[in-house]
């Protein structure tokens, strides 16, 4: 039972980041265009970067295939979203509270993410280093 609970973890664990990085992919200059309000260098690679982890580390966890190492890198991201893009100590007014519950929500992807990196994928995993 565990093994089966620990894949459907690892679905709904990244389905945000799925379903965030598809729509990304269908507007990559939209977000090139967020990161270079930000003050980010070289925001058009940086874009591309964010759709790969998205997808790429999101589909690797999905699938059970280095899901570990793909955890880790998924959480270091996502913890750089919060310093960049949600760093609520910096604003002021409606938009500190909005960040500062889209920071927790991230703090909590986060210790999952570290969770399937401790753990592993389980059993029905495509590989289970």
């Amino acid at each position: 039972m565990s093994n089966l609970i620990l894949a459907v973890a690892r679905i709904l664990v990244v389905a945000i980041f799925l379903w965030s990085g598809f729509g990304k992919i269908m507007n990559p200059a939209g977000v090139a265009t967020a990161i270079a309000g930000k003050g980010l260098p070289y925001p058009e690679i940086l874009a591309y970067l964010t759709i790969a982890a998205e997808l790429g580390l999101g589909l690797l966890i999905a699938l059970g295939l280095f899901a570990r190492g793909a955890a880790v890198l998924l959480a270091v991201f996502t913890a750089a979203t919060i310093f960049y893009f949600h760093n609520f100590w910096a604003m002021t007014g409606d938009a500190v509270r909005m960040n500062q519950i889209q920071a927790m929500k991230n703090v909590s992807i986060i210790g999952a993410l570290l969770m399937i990196a401790a753990v592993g994928p389980g059993r029905y995993a495509m590989n289970q280093r």
